[in-house]
């Protein structure tokens, strides 16, 4: 075994403990894909991630990302989260004001400039839900059809079956035993808060892999929400949204859009809650 850097944060809240954990090893050279996989079984965290040197020069280090029982490609708050671990136990970007993160999905871009860490949200694909999809899940969540305003199929790595609500209160209503991952895969809710409060968009996670019934804030739907939205035209201005009420967390995804470069960036704020080793 040796001695690791380890830190376990707490991405996208401004309040410890009222985010989406994250487990990070931050010597994870030399470490199997096996002994990878069985710590992140252990810590019992939707995900862990180790870094490692980078493969290519342009990336600052290497990430691997796991959940208790598979490697995902990429994912949003663990993308912060390393982010923010790697800058705490100091490190320096190659270039001043932005991270390039080497993951699964290849370099992603992390802005250091502004109030909060934010990622480059990766290349979404958007269609609509085919009819049949779209009704099925509408039966199966208790939703009444006038209530809904879309229902997409967008893939950003993940694949997500989102339902875009008539209202925050919609979503917030759903009761989110009634689907499971295994028949319904990850099922995402959208809806608008009034105008004039803190956030603009209630957004939810249903039925995610890790057993539990919902999860608490997803950078990775975020994004694929975002690139959806400014994509259409539909959303045009910075986007505040909340995620994990229903669950009693304060998630707040910051998002806003730079229309020269046609990049969507994803920020939150991330709390380290532990510092120290870890014998692996």
């Amino acid at each position: 075994m040796v001695r690791r850097r380890f830190i376990q944060c707490d991405v996208f809240t401004p309040v410890p403990t009222k985010g989406n954990g994250l487990a990070v090893v931050l010597d994870g050279e030399g470490l199997s894909d096996a002994t990878m996989q069985d710590f992140a079984a252990w810590t019992m965290l939707a995900e862990t991630t180790f870094l490692l040197p980078p493969t290519t020069t342009e990336a600052d280090y290497k990430v691997r990302i796991f959940t208790p029982t598979r490697e995902m490609p990429f994912a949003g708050h663990p993308t912060l989260g390393s982010c923010a671990a790697w800058l705490h136990c100091g490190g320096q970007p190659r270039t001043a004001g932005v991270v390039r993160q080497e993951c699964g999905v290849g370099i992603v871009a992390i802005d250091t400039g502004g109030p909060a860490l934010a990622f480059a949200a990766p290349p979404t694909s958007a269609e609509p839900l085919p009819d049949d999809s779209r009704r099925t899940l509408i039966d199966t969540l208790g939703i009444s059809a006038d209530r809904v305003l879309g229902a997409m199929h967008l893939a950003n790595g993940p694949v997500w079956r989102l339902l875009e609500l008539a209202s925050a209160q919609d979503v917030l209503a759903v009761d989110s035993s009634r689907v499971n991952y295994r028949d319904h895969g990850y099922v995402g809710l959208i809806g608008v808060h009034p105008a004039g409060g803190e956030c603009d968009y209630e957004v939810r996670l249903l039925a995610p892999s890790s057993g539990a019934s919902e999860d608490p804030i997803t950078g990775s739907l975020n994004a694929a929400i975002a690139r959806w939205k400014y994509g259409t035209g539909a959303w045009t201005r910075p986007v505040t949204v909340a995620q994990g009420t229903r669950i009693g967390r304060i998630g707040r995804v910051a998002i806003r859009h730079d229309a020269a470069s046609d990049t969507v960036w994803i920020g939150g704020q991330t709390c380290v809650l532990i510092e120290g080793t870890v014998n692996l």
